[in-house]
């Protein structure tokens, strides 16, 4: 998580793998850690590009912890949040541990 929180704060673009119906590298802009209605630590992202369980393209993605491995921060930023973000969780996310 604690990466996660250094490339919120940085809003630093991140990769990471994971590992769920379509394991593989995802490239997302990271905004929020925080618990979700299961009560499973989760990561809110704008996914950019790489696999995609739905295939839908670029859009606000859920990823669980549990299943995010090998995060590397990279070199390239985010200027503001996407639309519809909420910064305090909305309906589907609280304690909220690190958010934009």
């Amino acid at each position: 998580m604690g990466a996660l929180c250094t490339a919120i704060n940085s809003m630093s673009l991140v990769r990471f793998h994971y590992d769920d119906a379509a394991p593989g590298y995802r490239t997302v802009e990271p905004h929020m850690v925080a618990y979700n209605e299961a009560e499973h630590l989760a990561l809110s992202a704008w996914f950019l590009y790489g696999e995609s369980a739905s295939g839908e393209g670029q859009g606000w993605r859920e990823y669980l912890l549990e299943n995010v491995a090998d995060v590397t921060i990279l070199d390239r930023h985010f200027t503001q949040p996407r639309p519809g973000y909420q910064p305090t969780g909305g309906r589907k996310f609280h304690n909220v541990q690190c958010a934009l």
